[in-house]
């Protein structure tokens, strides 16, 4: 799709590395200015100095924690102050750190990983979302899981969380209409370095569950996030598409 993005502003969080470097990158070679956010400031900076370098594209790197209210807004400003536009919002920043057992875990973790996956893009879809709606279009693609349609005790909070973000997305796909499309991509499991520290028995696990009989990797979801940020989906809003190798394939 080189050139299907051509003049357009796309904000990727969680940019630097995993599915939302991917997307950023697949963006860029698609001819988008793209707009790298995520937490450790250095990371964002490497990966805008390599996309433009690659691609010649503008690339700004922003530091964003998505857990803070004020920082969505920030970044919000940043954008609009550097671009004048906003074309395309991939919320992709998340976390789902590790815990010994839901009685373990307290409010702080709550409150973190709660912050990071639906509190940030809440936020940040109604600034850019109300933006993309004054200037007649624009499409906002939620990265949501899998797990938040059949969550386990491992991931509760988290599959919470994007539970919500699945509702978030629906329901400002009604909110913005018609000039914005709002979906999400919901991931299975997927070769990051997260993935790279689970025991032998969970990797496993998740290839035997897996009609596809492999761990996804970033690179799968380009092509869904391509089609979801161009007119190619001009028909498609408030959808929740599971990109999975068939893990929970249902017919609702």
């Amino acid at each position: 799709m080189s050139g299907e993005l051509s003049g357009k502003v796309a904000a990727v969080t969680g940019g630097s590395r995993g599915i939302g470097l991917a997307i950023a990158e697949g963006f860029a070679r698609a001819g988008a200015d793209v707009v790298i956010a995520s937490r450790k400031l250095e990371n964002c900076e490497a990966v805008a100095r390599r996309l433009t370098k690659e691609h010649g594209v503008r690339a700004l790197p922003v530091a964003y924690h998505a857990a803070r209210w004020e920082d969505s807004d920030r970044l919000a400003d940043t954008v609009l102050s550097e671009f004048g536009r906003c074309d395309v919002l991939v919320n992709n920043a998340g976390m789902s750190p590790r815990h010994d057992g839901v009685g373990t875990i307290d409010e702080a973790y709550f409150d973190k990983v709660s912050g990071v996956n639906l509190k940030g893009p809440f936020r940040l879809s109604i600034r850019l979302g109300q933006r993309m709606v004054e200037a007649g279009g624009g499409s906002i693609i939620n990265i949501s899981t899998i797990g938040s349609l059949r969550p386990g005790a491992d991931e509760l909070v988290y599959a919470c969380a994007k539970a919500g973000l699945n509702a978030l997305t629906v329901g400002l796909s009604g909110e913005f209409a018609p000039a914005v499309r709002v979906n999400a991509l919901l991931p299975g499991a997927v070769e990051t370095d997260i993935a790279a520290a689970w025991p032998p028995d969970v990797r496993e696990s998740a290839h035997r569950g897996t009609p596809l009989a492999r761990l996804g990797t970033p690179a799968d979801f380009v092509g869904p996030a391509l089609w979801l940020a161009t007119g190619a989906s001009s028909f498609v809003t408030g959808t929740l598409i599971r990109v999975d190798g068939g893990a929970y394939r249902q017919m609702s």
